[in-house]
């Protein structure tokens, strides 16, 4: 009997797992159709065709951003991504060179946030979009101290547009934990804004065309204000009796003067112009905290992405891959 048992689980024909209709369905559907015109049907189907991950959930609970600063800085500062990110240079140096020319961003900078992103194009993410956004949009934790549904959510909505403009396999697209795709780690909502078509073909094509990433990061950062060969960050002294209470933590728009700030305890490099805005921020070293006076370039960075030490990775692998050209 044991055996017959046994030969009937094998010889059982596997049967499809049903779709589940996840919590939110109806609310959304009604708002693509009656907001963005879009095929009732069509986004019911593709919302059954997703499926909740546990293991999404987990990622945004424990992102690497939270580390502190001497945890986060030697992921992304190696030699390895340092030395790749020359090659890469030098395999693309024109494109860049003509994506910095036409969008005004310094090439380093360009690519260093490819290299901070996805490794130059070698670590994309392997979650399907669909289901990162519809496990963050729906199913959002909410043991975390902010509820971001509704941003996962409005990207969700986002990203099926962008599918069907860009002609995009909605169900089959890859990209990270938080639905961010391509080389440079887009979101559907700055896919929509900023990805442009630098090759020239007819499509934005993110995974797949050097090109168009590059001409993309350089087009983001550019329509963010990047102000090029213009200072990102300078280490600054901090005396006892300084304003730390004032020192930014989320917002990074520069509001007082280099001159005001060392009125307020943090001096910096003696080359820099009074007159010039600034912010300060506080880094947590090993042993220590460290200060810095940062500008409107580094307020630039934190557009693509909020956390401080997320840009500040990317202006120090930037300066040490210049470095490793200016050696060729």
């Amino acid at each position: 009997m044991r055996i017959i048992l046994i030969l009937l689980l094998f010889t059982l024909p596997v049967l499809p797992v049903l779709a589940v209709e996840h919590p939110g369905t109806d609310e959304f559907v009604q708002r693509a159709v009656t907001e963005y015109g879009l095929p009732e049907q069509q986004v019911r189907d593709l919302l059954a065709n997703a499926e909740y991950k546990q293991s999404i959930v987990d990622a945004i609970s424990r992102p690497a951003e939270g580390k502190p600063w001497h945890e986060y800085r030697p992921i992304f500062l190696t030699d390895k991504r340092i030395n790749e990110g020359i090659d890469f240079w030098m395999e693309n140096r024109e494109l860049i060179a003509a994506a910095s020319q036409q969008y005004g961003v310094d090439e380093e900078i360009i690519v260093a946030i490819i290299g901070v992103e996805t490794f130059y194009g070698r670590i994309t993410g392997n979650y399907r979009t669909i289901d990162a956004l519809v496990t963050l949009g729906f199913y959002y934790p909410t043991n975390l101290a902010s509820d971001r549904s509704p941003f996962f959510s409005s990207e969700l909505m986002q990203f099926i547009q962008l599918a069907s403009e860009e002609g995009l396999p909605a169900a089959k697209v890859t990209g990270s934990y938080a639905g961010a795709m391509g080389m440079g780690q887009f979101m559907p909502s700055s896919y929509r804004e900023y990805a442009v078509d630098f090759d020239g073909d007819g499509s934005r094509d993110l995974w797949r065309s050097t090109p168009d990433v590059v001409g993309s990061v350089a087009n983001y950062l550019h329509r963010h204000g990047w102000q090029a060969g213009q200072p990102v960050v300078r280490r600054a002294l901090a005396s006892g009796e300084a304003a730390f209470d004032e020192i930014s933590t989320r917002n990074f728009t520069p509001t007082l003067t280099v001159a005001q700030w060392q009125e307020k305890g943090f001096t910096s490099s003696a080359d820099l112009p009074p007159e010039l805005p600034a912010a300060v921020m506080k880094l947590v070293e090993e042993d220590r905290n460290t200060y810095w006076l940062t500008f409107r370039n580094f307020y630039v960075i934190t557009r693509y992405n909020r956390s401080p030490r997320y840009a500040m990775a990317v202006y120090e692998l930037s300066q040490e891959i210049k470095k490793g050209m200016e050696t060729l």
